[in-house]
């Protein structure tokens, strides 16, 4: 979380920066015409340098990843950007259109400007002869992106739906590309606030024609077929064991993937299951915790062909502490399987105590997850929460005295995990040494 706020706030830092540099703070004192100019120019900065980042986060850069510490934290960082490109291109266009509303209330009075001087360069009498059309644009982007916007917030809005709406995205993002390159000052050209909007709105129109064009990860994706289901009815999860029919680069425990199982329901996120053999072969194990996931063991059969893409993440066990405790609510669980069936043939000399807390048993379910940890030599501790209690970091300490000597790994529920995290800080622990898995789409 530390990466994400730095990364967040050192670039609405810089944006505020280079403005500053290049705009005089407030020109000719507190008048409100000139004021509002400044404003104006300032939210319009914030606005597209925000969603520039966004539109090339959501190419999801491999290569950046230890930048931030894994695709679940760009995505996070792509949410809090898409809030902020919402919130200031409000203000933005509260600055503009409230003041024109209020000139003609009567409310205010607009000043007399003369006539404005002839302008001779070719370029620039182009610029001002679109200023007219970049303003209509932009309005228009602006509505579109505000429903857009709100849309990819709303959970309840199905998901199906969610990225075929979002992707549109990438078109009002260009119409707001066309509206800033003509109506950014032409002062700004000439400065570093000229030259990294350029790059800023250069990449992101990259990145939202990629995204058009439907080639986000394509080198990444690979062919292959369901060749096992496993259904454990009681837990509502489905084992999906995968034969890749292309070249599979191998995964780490921890990391996960995007999966197509139908082209119309798009891509999901799911965590990888299963440790890597090198023999073409995956799993997951998928919660059918919405309606398209709910309906899966009836829709997916043996011989189905999916596409998978990945991997993604970093939520890798490292460390330098020679012990871990792995705190696992609900689905959760699966980074963690995928870790034991790696520790059970290359085992790391660690002490692991794993805690799965459940809503419900599945006997089944329970009796694979013994076997793994057993194999793995880890200690596991299931507590189901409608019999046992709720599992919080007194009941962990209790079961494991030596938990000063360990770092903690969570992955589940993310209210869960922050009071996991608040309850270990104040107990003691660096908050360096709690990793959580914070995937999360919307």
């Amino acid at each position: 979380m530390k990466k994400i706020k730095w990364a967040y706030a050192g670039l609405i830092v810089v944006l505020s920066l280079l403005w500053w540099l290049a705009d005089p703070l407030l020109p000719n004192g507190y008048e409100y015409f000139a004021l509002r100019t400044v404003a104006i120019n300032y939210t319009g900065i914030l606005a597209m340098g925000v969603m520039s980042v966004g539109m090339m986060l959501a190419l999801r850069p491999v290569r950046l990843e230890p930048l931030l510490g894994g695709l679940d934290k760009f995505y996070r960082l792509h949410k809090w950007l898409g809030i902020t490109g919402l919130l200031m291109a409000v203000i933005h266009w509260l600055w503009a259109q409230g003041t024109k509303w209020a000139v003609g209330w009567g409310w205010l009075t607009k000043p007399v400007r003369g006539p404005r001087p002839e302008q001779t360069d070719p370029i620039l009498q182009f610029f001002q002869q679109q200023r007219g059309l970049a303003e209509s644009v932009g309005e228009w982007a602006f509505y579109a992106a505000v429903v857009l916007i709100v849309l990819a917030l709303v959970k309840r809005f199905p998901y199906r739906l969610f990225v075929k709406t979002h992707r549109l995205l990438a078109v009002v993002y260009l119409f707001l590309v066309f509206h800033s390159v003509v109506l950014l000052p032409f002062g700004y050209w000439g400065q570093g606030m000229g030259l990294v909007m350029a790059v800023l709105m250069a990449g992101g129109s990259v990145a939202a024609v990629v995204s058009l064009l439907r080639r986000v990860g394509q080198r990444r994706k690979v062919v292959g077929e369901i060749d096992e289901l496993v259904h454990f009815p009681e837990n509502k999860v489905l084992k999906v064991s995968i034969q890749f029919k292309g070249l599979w680069p191998g995964h780490r425990a921890g990391q996960f993937a995007f999966v197509t199982f139908d082209p119309a329901e798009g891509a999901h996120p799911f965590t990888i299951s299963s440790g890597w053999k090198d023999d073409g072969r995956l799993f997951f194990l998928i919660k059918g915790i919405g309606d398209y996931t709910a309906r899966l063991p009836e829709l997916l059969h043996v011989g189905d062909m999916v596409t998978v893409e990945g991997p993604y993440g970093r939520f890798a066990f490292a460390g330098g502490k020679r012990r871990q405790i792995w705190v696992a609510g609900g689905i959760g669980i699966t980074p963690f399987i995928a870790r034991m069936k790696l520790l059970a043939v290359e085992p790391d000399g660690r002490a692991v105590d794993l805690f799965y807390s459940t809503a419900v048993l599945d006997e089944a379910f329970i009796r694979r997850l013994q076997r793994d940890a057993e194999a793995a030599g880890v200690s596991l501790h299931v507590l189901v929460s409608t019999r046992d209690g709720r599992l919080d970091v007194p009941r962990i300490c209790a079961a494991v005295p030596a938990w000063s000597e360990a770092d903690v790994w969570f992955c589940g529920p993310a209210a869960f995990g922050q009071a996991l995290r608040e309850g270990f800080v104040a107990q003691g622990l660096a908050p360096g040494d709690f990793h959580q898995e914070l995937f999360d789409m919307r």
